[in-house]
């Protein structure tokens, strides 16, 4: 199994380009089932759950291929990926295939308006209600799909299509818009979404079901109104640039010190967290080509934060910034609002010498000037990088097990902190 080993204390000078974003890449990948035609997808990140759900989708008869390298483009560019859903073989998604994948749970939406049936099993580990699965079930239910629970997988069925219907989200849920906006677009009459998620994937979404034929307005907003369409078309469309990916190398950037462009990223997609970067004492500023990130000197200041929705401070940096702020000048308090169980991150981080207290849904970090190297398991993929992070700025040599994890949300990272001046190297087989 892959280690990746880092030695600490170099500050990071340089570009970084930024990515696809994976959490809108995986759905637009599965939206390619509404259609019987192809679905082009442009600046794919090369990720291991790409290809996962690559795998996953031709269960279902879905053919997809991967572009050749253009003249001049580095392993760093994203793909080119062409899905062909003409002739769709199967409609059950099998327990193997969707255990190692939550999103791809996702394929219900879809397959159940274009066929009139799914069955999907039930992700690995997840009990109806936890991350919550009720309510994209909920979602369908308005619709008018006839839902039930057997030895481990849902049952949806909609011998009639898809009815147009009101959905209210009891609180914001990214996968329920997701299974929402799919199903809708090809129900008959309209649908409203109330309390939808404004996450940009959600609207990255909506964007490429509109130039496939769908009539969606309100995308990025609490109401969505989708007017469903008797059959949607192929597209070509762009995957919007990572802002998970963004605000961790920025946050990277200021606990190292140093100097960074963030190729095409966009600070519309992240500005709540690349404020409190800015209050941490981190300089941001926005140029032609990205985003720049400056911390040339002076300590890191100490900022209380609480994740929410978007736009507020997203979930998936909470990690990374409790690293950050495990060498800021003072206490600071994070507060996980969104998803239980998010901190098992921290007793890694106190391997390093990081000072963290949790009571329950609150981390009260006592930052220190100093970390030192040490072995460390990733847990998850947003635990993992947190670790990468803390790692760049401990003294000594850290070495991070399981880095599998990485693998399916962070495209080349050696790579792209490595040409920044870190000293960071994947030992392979090891471990």
């Amino acid at each position: 199994m892959d280690r990746i080993r880092i030695i600490g204390g170099q500050p990071l000078e340089g570009s970084i380009p930024i990515s696809g974003a994976k959490n809108a890449a995986l759905p637009l990948m599965i939206a390619s089932i509404l259609t019987r035609e192809t679905l082009t997808l442009h600046n794919v990140p090369r990720l291991s759950d790409v290809r996962l759900l690559m795998r996953i989708l031709g269960n279902h008869g879905v053919d997809a291929a991967i572009s050749g390298k253009r003249l001049g483009q580095s392993e760093e560019s994203g793909e080119t990926i062409t899905l062909s859903a003409r002739d769709i073989v199967d409609t059950t998604a099998p327990y193997e295939l969707v255990s190692r994948m939550r999103a791809s749970f996702w394929v219900i939406a879809p397959m159940l308006a274009r066929m009139g049936e799914a069955r999907v099993s039930l992700p690995g580990g997840c009990a109806i209600g936890t991350r919550p699965v009720d309510l994209l079930l909920m979602a369908l239910e308005k619709l008018g799909a006839e839902i039930e629970i057997d030895a481990g997988y849902v049952v949806a069925k909609a011998p009639k299509g898809l009815k147009g219907g009101h959905i209210v989200f009891p609180k914001v849920t990214v996968g329920g818009t997701h299974i929402a906006l799919m199903a809708a677009s090809l129900a008959d009459g309209t649908t409203i979404i109330d309390n939808a998620a404004q996450e940009p994937e959600v609207t990255d979404l909506a964007e490429c079901l509109i130039k496939m034929g769908a009539r969606i307005e309100g995308a990025g907003t609490a109401q969505i109104v989708i007017e469903g369409v008797a059959r949607l078309d192929g597209a070509h469309h762009t995957v919007l640039p990572d802002r998970i990916e963004t605000g961790t190398y920025a946050m990277a950037v200021a606990m190292t010190g140093g100097n960074v462009l963030l190729e095409n990223a966009r600070p519309d997609l992240l500005q709540a967290a690349l404020d409190v970067l800015v209050q941490s004492g981190t300089t941001i500023t926005s140029e032609a080509g990205g985003i720049r990130v400056m911390r040339t000197g002076g300590d890191i200041l100490p900022v209380d934060v609480a994740t929410a929705p978007f736009p507020g401070f997203p979930t998936d940096l909470q990690a990374q910034f409790m690293a950050l702020m495990t060498r800021a000048h003072g206490p600071s308090k994070i507060h996980e609002t969104i998803f239980e169980n998010r901190f098992m991150h921290v007793q890694e981080l106190a391997r390093l010498g990081a000072q963290i207290r949790l009571d329950g849904d609150i981390a009260y970090v006592q930052g220190k000037s100093r970390l030192k190297g040490a072995p460390v398991m990733a847990t998850d993929l947003r635990a993992s990088v947190s670790l990468v992070i803390a790692a760049l700025a401990a003294e000594g040599t850290t070495l991070v097990n399981r880095v599998y994890h990485l693998d399916r949300g962070f495209e080349a990272l050696e790579k792209k902190l490595g040409r920044c001046g870190a000293s960071i190297e994947r030992l392979s087989g090891e471990g």
